[in-house]
C-alpha cells in the first residue's frame, strides 16, 4: 500500500486547525496500522530553552506527537523555520519535500500541518502552503474559520482561499468550516453546499468555547504567579470565565458561575476568605482559581484561617498588580495541550459528530488494512459500544480514576453511565477536575427506595442460604452489591468495578445473584491481547486456579464465543507442555480429555490440543509437530492449563512484546459484570466499559436504555 497523506491548511490563523488534525489523525489511525505527523513550516524549532531548562517546542506538534497511533520523534517531524522560508523560499520547499518524504516512507499515512500563521502575511502564507501541498502530491483539506462571521463572508473566504489553492496546483479535497457560529452551523444542506461552490463536501464544526479556556496553569504561567494554597492537581481544570473582584462580595457573588477565575488585590482578605466560604458551600459555584494581585497575600489570623480551611481551589499569587493581570488573562487563549482530557474528548467527539469520515476516506483513497492494531481495536470498540448504546453502572464513585473516565465515555456517546455515590461529593469533586458528567446518573447505594426493592429480592434469591430481609438490607448498601442487584433486576445493562476494590469483591455479588448461563458451568476470563499487527485472546488468567477438564472446556468455549464477538475467528488452542500424544501425565491427560469435550460439544470448533505455545503460533514449528492441525500455528484463543500459568504468560507478553492487554473481561455470566485492575488507567477504564456495553448488546433480554430509569 502506497503513503496516503493530507494536508491541514487555512488562509488565516486561529481557525482551530489543530482540533481538525487530531481528527482527521485519529480517524487514520483506525484504518492504518502506521500513521505519521509532519510539520511543513515551523515557527518554533526543536530546541533547548536558554535558561537550561525543558526545550521550547511547537504544541501543536507535539500534540500530535503524543497521540498513541504515532510512533516518530520531534526532530524528524518539522520540515524548515520561518526564517528558513524567509531566506531562501525555494531551498526551503526542496527541505521541506526531503524531509517529508523520510516520514512517509516510515508510514502508512500521514498529516501534514500546514502553518499557523504567526509570521508572514495570509495571502503570501496560504500560497506557499499550496505550493508545499503540490510539491508533496497531498490533497488538501481547508479549514475556514466561522467565527464572527455570516454565511456569505463564510463562503466568499472560501472560495477565494480555494481558488488559490487551485492556482498554486494544489488539489483541494474538501473544506471543514470550523468555529461556525450559529448561522452557519445551523444553515440547510443546500446553504452549505454552495460555500466551495463545487462539488467539494464541506462539513460544519460549532463553535465550541470550552476548546478556547486556558486552564488556571497557564493563567499562572502568564502572570509570573506561584501556587499559595489549594490542590495543585486542580491546576490543570480550565478557566471559563475570569472576573476582577474589586466590588463587594454581596455584589461579586451574584457574578460567579463554575469554572471562573476571580482576580483579585492579595490584601482583600474579605474577598478571599468569602470565596473560600463558596467553596465549602453546597450549591454554590465551583471556582476554578483565584489570583491574588500586588504581591500581597492573606497574613496574621486571616492568613492562618485561609490555610485552616485547607481549600482544593488553586490561589496563585503574584506581583503584577489588578489590570496588568487581568489584561494578561484577557488575551490568553487555551491550547489543547497533551494531558488536557476533556478538550480532547470534546475536540474527537464534535469532529466525529460534524465530519463523514467515509466520504473524507473515500476522496483521500485510503482503505482499511486487514493487519489490527492496538489502537484500530481500540477505536472499534468504541464504535460498537456507541452504535447501539447500553446503560453500565459504575459503583466507584469516589474514585477520580473513574470519574475521568466517566467524562469521556459520556463525551464520546460510548456508553450511558449510573455513578454510585454521594451526589453533591462526585458531581462538586467531578466539577473541581474541570469534568463534564452532567449527562450521568448519580445515585446513591444507600437510598432508601432501592435498597428496600433490592434487599428483598436478595433475600428471596438467598433465602436457601437463611438470609433475611434485615441482613439483606445491610449487604446490598455495598457499592457492588447495590450494582450488580441494578444489573439483575434490569436497571443496568452491565457493570464494571475493581478500581479501588478486590476482583473477589467486584465478582462474589455476580455469583450470588447474575450466576451462569445455560450449560456454563463456571465464570471465567479473557484478556484480548492487542499485539501490533493482530488480537488474541487468553483465558482463564483471573479467576479459576485449577480447573478441571469440564471446567476447562467449559473456559474454552466460552473464550472462544468470546473472542468472535469482538471480531476475532476462534482457533482454540488448548495449552500444555507436550504437543498432541507425545507427553502424559496428569496435567496433559486433563487438558486431552477438556479438548474431546469441546469437539463433542461443538464440532464445528477449530480446536486443538494439548499443544505447546510455539507450536500453536509459530507455522514453522506446527509444520514439524502438527502439520495437519488446523489451529497450529495460527491460534488466536489460547486456554491456558491453570491460573499460574495463564497470569504469569500474559503479563510476560504484555511487558515483553509490548501488547496491550483489555482485560480481564469476565465470560459466562447471564449479564456481564467486568472487573477492573486497582492500577487501572483511565484508558483501560474506558476501553472495559465499551466491552462490557458490547456483551449487553448480545444479551437477550431487551436493553434498558430506552425503558425504566434508575
Amino acid at each position: 500500500m502506497s503513503t496516503r497523506s493530507i494536508y491541514i491548511a487555512s488562509p488565516e490563523g486561529d481557525t482551530g486547525k489543530s482540533t481538525v488534525a487530531l481528527g482527521v489523525l485519529d480517524l487514520l489511525a483506525r484504518q492504518v496500522p502506521r500513521v505519521g505527523v509532519f510539520r511543513a513550516v515551523s515557527r518554533v524549532p526543536e530546541r533547548p530553552a536558554s535558561d537550561g531548562g525543558t526545550a521550547v517546542r511547537d504544541h501543536v506538534l507535539e500534540l500530535m506527537l503524543a497521540h498513541d497511533g504515532v510512533d516518530l520523534s520531534y526532530g524528524e517531524t518539522v520540515g524548515v523555520t520561518y526564517d528558513e522560508v524567509h531566506a531562501d523560499p525555494d531551498a526551503a520547499l526542496s527541505r521541506i519535500v526531503d524531509r517529508y518524504h523520510r516520514v512517509a516512507a516510515q508510514c502508512d499515512a500521514v498529516v501534514v500541518l500546514g502553518t499557523d500563521y504567526t509570521d508572514v502575511s495570509g495571502a503570501t502564507e496560504l500560497a506557499f502552503n499550496a505550493r508545499v501541498a503540490a510539491n508533496l502530491d497531498s490533497p488538501v483539506l481547508l479549514v475556514v474559520s466561522g467565527r464572527d462571521r455570516g454565511i456569505e463572508d463564510v463562503t466568499t473566504l472560501t472560495r477565494l482561499s480555494l481558488a488559490e489553492l487551485r492556482a498554486n496546483h494544489a488539489q483541494p479535497v474538501g473544506v471543514i468550516v470550523n468555529r461556525a457560529e450559529a448561522g452557519v452551523h445551523d444553515a440547510g444542506a443546500a446553504a452549505r453546499a454552495e460555500i466551495s461552490g463545487d462539488d467539494l463536501p464541506t462539513w460544519v464544526i460549532a463553535e465550541e468555547p470550552f476548546l478556547g479556556a486556558p486552564t488556571v496553569a497557564q493563567l499562572a504561567d502568564v502572570v509570573d504567579g506561584t501556587l499559595l494554597l489549594g490542590d495543585r492537581d486542580l491546576m490543570s481544570r480550565e478557566a471559563l470565565d475570569v472576573i476582577v473582584g474589586a466590588m463587594t462580595f454581596e455584589h461579586m457573588l451574584g457574578r460567579l458561575a463554575d469554572g471562573t477565575v476571580v482576580i483579585t488585590p492579595g490584601d482583600r482578605t474579605d474577598v478571599v476568605l468569602g470565596l473560600l466560604a463558596v467553596q465549602a458551600a453546597t450549591r454554590f459555584p465551583s471556582l476554578a482559581g483565584i489570583i491574588l494581585t500586588g504581591g500581597h497575600r492573606p497574613a496574621g489570623r486571616s492568613g492562618q484561617l485561609a490555610a485552616a480551611l485547607q481549600p482544593h481551589v488553586p490561589i496563585i499569587a503574584t506581583a503584577m498588580d489588578t489590570y496588568e493581570v487581568a489584561r494578561a488573562a484577557s488575551r490568553t487563549r487555551g491550547i489543547m495541550s497533551t494531558d488536557a482530557q476533556r478538550k480532547h474528548d470534546v475536540a474527537r467527539a464534535m469532529f466525529e459528530q460534524s465530519v463523514d469520515a467515509d466520504e473524507l476516506l473515500a476522496r483521500l483513497d485510503v482503505e482499511r488494512t486487514p493487519v489490527v492494531t492496538p489502537l484500530m481495536f481500540e477505536h472499534e470498540l468504541v464504535e460498537r459500544a456507541r452504535g447501539d448504546r447500553r446503560r453500565v453502572v459504575l459503583p466507584e464513585g469516589d474514585d477520580d480514576r473513574i470519574l475521568r473516565a466517566a467524562s469521556t465515555v459520556l463525551a464520546r456517546g460510548i456508553a450511558d453511565l449510573v455513578i454510585l455515590g454521594d451526589e453533591t461529593a462526585i458531581r462538586t469533586r467531578a466539577t473541581e477536575l474541570g469534568l463534564d458528567i452532567s449527562a450521568a446518573r448519580v445515585l446513591s447505594p444507600t437510598d432508601p427506595e432501592h435498597v428496600e426493592r433490592f434487599a428483598a429480592e436478595y433475600a428471596r434469591l438467598r433465602a436457601h442460604k437463611g438470609v433475611t430481609i434485615e441482613r439483606a438490607r445491610e449487604i446490598v448498601t455495598d457499592v457492588s452489591y447495590f450494582g450488580t442487584m441494578m444489573v439483575h433486576l434490569g436497571l443496568a445493562d452491565g457493570m464494571v468495578s475493581g478500581a479501588a476494590h478486590t476482583t473477589a469483591h467486584t465478582i462474589r455479588p455476580s455469583f450470588e445473584i447474575i450466576k451462569t448461563q445455560p450449560g456454563v458451568s463456571v465464570v471465567s476470563s479473557v484478556f484480548l491481547m492487542c499485539l501490533p499487527d493482530r488480537v488474541l485472546a487468553y483465558g482463564d488468567c483471573a479467576v479459576n486456579p485449577d480447573p478441571t477438564a469440564e471446567q476447562l472446556a467449559d473456559i474454552a468455549a466460552s473464550s472462544a464465543a468470546t473472542a468472535a464477538q469482538f471480531g476475532v475467528e476462534p482457533r482454540v488452542a488448548m495449552l500444555s507442555y507436550s504437543t498432541g500424544s507425545s507427553g502424559s501425565g496428569a496435567d496433559v491427560d486433563k487438558v486431552r480429555a477438556a479438548t474431546e469435550l469441546v469437539r463433542d460439544r461443538d464440532p464445528a470448533l477449530s480446536v486443538e490440543g494439548p499443544i505447546q505455545y510455539d507450536a500453536a503460533v509459530d507455522a514453522s514449528v506446527a509444520a514439524s509437530k502438527l502439520p495437519d492441525s488446523s489451529v497450529a500455528g495460527k491460534a488466536t484463543v489460547f486456554i491456558f492449563p491453570d491460573l499460574n500459568t495463564g497470569n504469569n504468560t500474559y503479563k510476560a507478553v504484555q511487558r515483553s512484546a509490548g501488547a496491550v492487554a483489555i482485560g480481564p473481561v469476565l465470560q459466562g455470566l447471564n449479564k456481564p459484570v467486568n472487573d477492573l485492575s486497582r492500577g487501572a488507567l483511565v484508558a483501560d477504564i474506558v476501553n472495559t466499559v465499551a466491552i462490557t456495553a458490547i456483551q449487553a448488546q448480545g444479551v437477550a433480554t431487551p436493553s434498558t436504555s430506552n425503558g425504566e430509569s434508575a
